[in-house]
């Protein structure tokens, strides 16, 4: 045997959307029903493990044998499901300590490829049926499978026509379990026709390496604080009916959360409100009377919904208390970074607290009224404690480490930005640098000029890809006190002051436009564009390419020639999305930055690595009695240091991190 493509149907009693595979498959009532496999691209045979039938000892030797690849769709799925099997079922075949808080115990995922993060490569959905319906695959999942998986894999309801059963079973339903086992069987082969057909795009050798060290990651998990996070959920609660029994009072709604109810009590107090979205809210904050303003924010305590964190955590924590399978890889298709799954750690609050560690204190106790008394308002105080549930497990401490501004050095680079190169080189700080070339005078932080430095920031965060005078707008530019008639000329000096960047988005516009016109291969600062089989490739310096499916050059709705291709828009839906010069270049820049984090994760491989955030990579590093500050900061100076080797690929460009140790996590 040299390649498996498998595909499971499995049972248990806890709910994978909300708790993820590895809280789904260690419970015990979890097993494997059906194991569809196809050996070297064979016919398809379907074990009926349900039905009492056995994997025969080829299958199994194959299955722990790193020589044989092993294909599946979402192969974690499989990979996770088919470990904690082999551990009940057969232990000798996967041998595992229970007391080790490592990710062993896991089949090793470096002979797992997953034809998800193919097709994902590609820019396709992350779907096998939406995938088959993009390609027009002949052997789609059947529409009937969702029941049939309803039916079978999870448990049903107790009710006097099915005898009082809280599970189907094939003998309850032996029609139903031979078109089950179909369905399995047209899976194997779908996932076999959607290979032959990405087979003429071939995923790099070191991205399926990246696959396997984002796995390994998974596997590992982060411990969680479950008195922590068993006290804030109960408090969350608390917190909740308190001021819902204030708002009640004050308001006399039956239910202030209703939307069409909290606009009738505005409108009795002469303040007509369309929308009471916080952006909203925050602006009528500004002009409303006292009492009204005291109701708005109570009211946005109750909407505030980053608690819901902790439940998150709760549903999806291990028996070990360890949280795993977090990170989804390649989980943003245009730039192939790795999104959030089950906790959504690219977006926790950040942390005003000053003494976070006193706060905490006062959660894991259980200390409500105090909470209250010191943190007003303490939902606010919960929702910024959340990244602290993350705790380092005993005898060691988490070492956190942080790329500077990567996103901006990146875009200086491939631009040729040669000022702000510069500034990044020496260290200088890129806000009063900018400020100072836009403006023409030195701009000092916390000194000459502070003012313009704010400016300065601001038009960094918001102008880099082509944004306008909206994009100042949604970075809070009216909040900083920059008035409605000095947004376009902040555009325009920044613009001004960066003409190589300007340059690069509309130079990337061009060439991407005689690439699809002509056919021909183009190229613009290293950055290659090429055409094939109706797909368009961006080649980035790291050897990976961002792919756009069906790209064609046709007419907005505004009469312009725009550049257009297939994709998932906003909606979640297929359809063809309009872009432009400058966001592809936030493409390439974020594809690039991603590929440096890659870089370092696989440079600091033999670190525990448990966890990364956007550019920051949280480890766990060992620490005893004789460990002393000293020794601390000489691991975090040698692992920002490593982090900094610049990649081959692309040699010249300044990389900068910071770090720090904590016992749980936050931010510096």
């Amino acid at each position: 045997m040299n390649e498996l493509a498998i595909d499971l149907e499995t049972y248990s009693d806890v709910d994978l959307a909300q708790s993820g595979v590895y809280r789904y498959a260690e419970s015990e009532a979890f097993e494997i029903l059906l194991f569809g496999v196809s050996v070297d691209r064979g016919p398809v045979r379907v074990y009926d493990l349900a039905s009492g039938e056995k994997l025969p000892a080829e299958l199994l030797n194959a299955l722990v044998d790193d020589n044989v690849i092993k294909w599946a769709f979402n192969a974690a799925f499989e990979r996770v499901c088919i470990s904690y099997w082999l551990r009940k079922n057969y232990p000798e075949y996967l041998p595992w300590d229970a007391e080790e808080e490592t990710s062993e115990g896991y089949l090793n995922p470096v002979s797992w490829r997953c034809s998800m993060v193919w097709a994902a490569y590609l820019g396709l959905p992350h779907s096998l049926e939406k995938v088959g319906e993009v390609l027009q695959i002949s052997l789609l999942k059947m529409k009937e499978g969702k029941e049939l998986i309803r039916y079978f894999c999870s448990p049903c309801q107790a009710s006097a026509t099915n005898g009082g059963r809280t599970r189907n079973l094939p003998i309850h339903a032996p029609d139903r379990w031979k078109m089950f086992r179909y369905y399995n069987e047209r899976d194997v082969y779908a996932e076999l026709q959607l290979q032959e057909r990405l087979n003429k795009y071939i995923v790099p050798d070191f991205l399926w390496d990246e696959y396997a060290l984002d796995q390994e990651i998974n596997d590992r998990g982060v411990l969680i604080d479950c008195t922590f996070m068993e006290q804030a959920i109960h408090m969350d609660v608390q917190f909740r009916k308190s001021i819902m029994t204030k708002l009640q009072e004050k308001t006399g709604l039956a239910n202030p959360k209703s939307v069409v109810q909290f606009k009738i009590y505005l409108e009795k107090h002469g303040i007509c409100q369309d929308s009471l979205c916080q952006k909203d809210v925050d602006q009528l904050l500004k002009t409303a009377p006292e009492d009204i303003c005291e109701v708005l924010e109570l009211r946005k305590q109750l909407m505030k919904n980053s608690v819901r964190k902790y439940q998150a955590m709760q549903d999806a924590v291990c028996r070990d208390g360890r949280l795993r399978g977090m990170f989804r890889f390649y989980g943003a298709s245009r730039s192939g970074r790795w999104s959030a799954h089950l906790v959504q750690l690219q977006n926790l609050p950040k942390n005003h607290i000053s003494d976070l560690e006193q706060a905490r204190k006062l959660v894991k106790i259980g200390d409500f009224e105090m909470l209250d008394l010191l943190y007003d308002p303490a939902l606010v105080a919960l929702s910024e404690l959340v990244r602290t549930a993350l705790v380092a497990r005993p005898g060691f401490t988490f070492l956190v480490a942080d790329y500077a501004a990567i996103e901006a050095r990146v875009l200086a680079y491939l631009a040729g930005e040669t000022w702000r190169i510069g500034v990044f080189a020496s260290g200088e700080d890129i806000y009063c640098a900018s400020a100072s070339r836009m403006f023409r005078v030195p701009v000092e932080k916390n000194g000459i000029n502070q003012d313009l430095r704010e400016k300065g920031k601001i038009a960094e965060l918001a102008l880099g890809y082509g944004g306008g005078i909206g994009a100042l707008k949604s970075m809070g530019a009216a909040e900083m006190g920059i008035s409605e008639e000095d947004l376009q000329s902040l555009v325009a000096s920044w613009r001004v002051s960066n003409p190589h960047i300007t340059r690069f988005w509309w130079d990337v516009d061009q060439a991407i436009r005689e690439t699809i016109r002509n056919h021909t291969q183009t190229e613009v600062r290293g950055i290659r564009i090429l055409c094939k089989r109706n797909m368009l490739f961006i080649h980035l310096p790291s050897g990976r390419a961002l792919c756009y499916v069906k790209p064609r050059l046709s007419r907005n709705r505004y009469g312009n020639e725009s550049i257009t291709y297939e994709g998932t828009g906003p909606s979640g839906s297929w359809g063809r999305i309009e872009s432009y010069g400058p966001k592809f270049v936030e493409n390439i820049v974020q594809a690039v930055s991603r590929d440096i984090l890659a870089h370092a994760m696989k440079t600091l491989r033999d670190y525990r690595i448990i966890g990364h955030v956007h550019d920051e990579l949280l480890m766990e590093i060992p620490v005893d009695s004789e460990s002393n500050m000293d020794d601390l900061i000489s691991k975090v100076e040698k692992i920002c240091s490593d982090m900094c080797q610049t990649p081959e690929w692309i040699r010249g460009l300044t990389l900068d991190a910071e770090g720090y140790c904590t016992d749980f996590y936050r931010k510096q």
